[in-house]
C-alpha cells in the first residue's frame, strides 16, 4: 500500500473520524501546554478539591511527548452528547419532581463509545503511515490538559464558564486524543468568545465561577455530587434543587449559554439517547433503590462513578429542599440504609426540614408527622 503524504494523511484520518460518528476531528501538534503556570496556580488555591489525580504526573500532563516519546501529532475528536430536552433557570422540568443527570451522563459511558472507535482511528493511522508509527488513545483517562489541545486543534475555544465552546455547536460535546508520533500538518487554533455575556456566572447556585475563566471544583454541583467521595456540606444541598434536582453532575452553565440555546443539535448516537431512569426517575424513587436495582439500571452508565452511595447521598440532600410527604417517605426510608454515608445524608435532610417547619410554625410543633427525625437528625 503506498504511503501517504502528510496532508493526506490528515485529511484521511479526519475523514474517517466523522465516519465513526465523531462530529469534530482536528489536529494539533504535540508540543508543551502554554498553561503550566495557570494550572500550577489553580492547584495550589486548592480548586481542584479531593481529586488528587489531578495533581500527579504534572511533567505528562504538561507534555505529551512525555507520553509518547517522540510524539508528534494529538488527533482530537469531539463528539455531541446533546439531549434534545428542556431544563434550567427559567425553564422547570416537565415533571416536579424529577431526577436531573447531566446530559452526558444519560445514556451510556461516553468512555465506552469513544474508546474503541479512537482505536479503530489509530489502527488506519498506523496502516497508512510510514513503518514505525504508534500511537496512544485517551479519552478523559489520561493526563492531558485536553481542551488546550482541543483549542489548537480547531475544536474549540475556552468560554467564561471554562467549558470549551465550538461557535457552531456550543458546548455539548465530549473529547478524546489520539497521541502518536506520527507528523501531520496542525490546524488553525480556534479563535472566539463570550463578549460582555455573564450569563453563566450569574446562573451558577453556589458561585463555583469565582470569575470568568476560573472554577473553584470545591464549589461545583458536578464536583459535589460525582467527585466528593464524602458529605456534601450542607450550604451546598439546596443548590442541587436548583432549577429540578441534580442528582448526578450539572449542566445549568451550559444551560444558560447563547451558544447552546442558538446552535446545539441533539445527537443522534443511539449509545447516548436517555435511558428510562435518566429521563423519568422521581429524586423519591432514587432513595429506595436496591443494589440490585442499581447495578441493573445503571449497568454500562457513567452514573456508575458515583456509587449507588453517592447517588443516594445526591438524591436524599437534594429531598432536603421539599417537606412533602413524598420526599419525607423517602427520606425516612434512606435513613435506614446500613451506608453511613446514606443515612447521615437523610438525616441531615429530615433534620432541615424540620427545622424549616418549626421556623414557619408558629407556637406549634413543626415536627408533627416526622416521628423517626430524631433519630439523625
Amino acid at each position: 500500500m503506498p504511503q501517504l503524504s502528510p496532508p493526506t494523511l490528515a485529511a484521511l484520518v479526519k475523514a474517517h473520524g466523522r465516519d465513526l460518528g465523531f462530529d469534530l476531528v482536528g489536529i494539533a501538534a504535540a508540543e508543551p501546554s502554554l498553561f503550566a503556570a495557570e494550572y500550577a496556580a489553580w492547584l495550589a488555591h486548592g480548586f481542584a478539591g479531593e481529586m488528587e489525580y489531578l495533581k500527579r504526573g504534572l511533567e505528562r500532563r504538561f507534555d505529551p511527548r512525555e507520553i509518547v516519546p517522540g510524539a508528534r501529532s494529538v488527533i482530537v475528536v469531539g463528539m455531541t452528547y446533546y439531549c434534545d430536552e428542556v431544563e434550567g433557570p427559567g425553564t422547570p422540568p416537565a415533571e416536579a419532581g424529577r431526577a436531573i443527570f447531566a446530559r452526558y451522563a444519560r445514556g451510556d459511558d461516553y468512555h465506552e463509545v469513544m474508546r474503541p472507535r479512537l482505536q479503530q482511528l489509530l489502527d488506519l493511522l498506523i496502516e497508512r503511515a510510514p513503518p514505525g508509527a504508534s500511537g496512544r488513545v485517551y479519552v478523559d483517562t489520561g493526563p492531558l490538559l485536553e481542551r488546550e489541545l482541543a483549542q489548537k486543534a480547531g475544536i474549540g475555544w475556552f468560554g467564561k464558564n471554562t467549558m470549551l465552546i465550538n461557535t457552531r455547536r456550543g458546548s455539548y460535546f465530549l473529547l478524546g486524543e489520539i497521541i502518536t508520533n506520527v507528523e501531520m500538518p496542525p490546524d488553525v487554533p480556534a479563535e472566539g468568545g463570550c463578549g460582555t455575556c455573564t450569563a453563566c456566572l450569574d446562573a451558577c447556585p453556589t458561585g463555583a465561577l469565582t470569575e470568568a475563566f476560573t472554577l473553584d471544583a470545591r464549589r461545583c454541583i458536578s464536583y459535589l455530587t460525582i467527585e466528593l467521595k464524602g458529605d456534601i456540606p450542607d450550604e451546598f444541598a439546596p443548590a442541587l434543587s436548583a432549577a429540578g434536582d441534580r442528582v448526578f453532575g450539572c449542566d445549568i452553565c451550559q444551560e444558560v449559554c447563547p451558544f447552546n440555546l442558538r446552535r446545539s443539535q441533539p445527537t443522534t448516537e443511539p449509545a447516548f439517547q436517555p435511558r428510562d431512569i435518566t429521563r423519568h426517575a422521581r429524586t423519591s424513587d432514587l432513595c429506595l433503590l436496591t443494589e440490585e436495582q442499581f447495578r441493573e439500571q445503571f449497568k454500562g452508565s457513567a452514573v456508575k462513578r458515583t456509587k449507588m452511595r453517592g447517588l443516594l447521598r445526591n438524591a436524599a440532600a437534594a429531598l432536603s429542599a421539599r417537606d412533602d410527604s413524598e420526599a419525607v417517605h423517602a427520606l425516612e426510608h434512606a435513613v435506614d440504609s446500613p451506608d453511613r454515608l446514606v443515612s447521615d445524608a437523610a438525616g441531615r435532610a429530615l433534620g432541615t426540614i424540620r427545622r424549616r417547619r418549626q421556623s414557619s410554625t408558629e407556637g406549634g410543633d413543626g415536627a408533627a408527622g416526622l416521628p423517626s427525625m430524631a433519630k439523625r437528625a
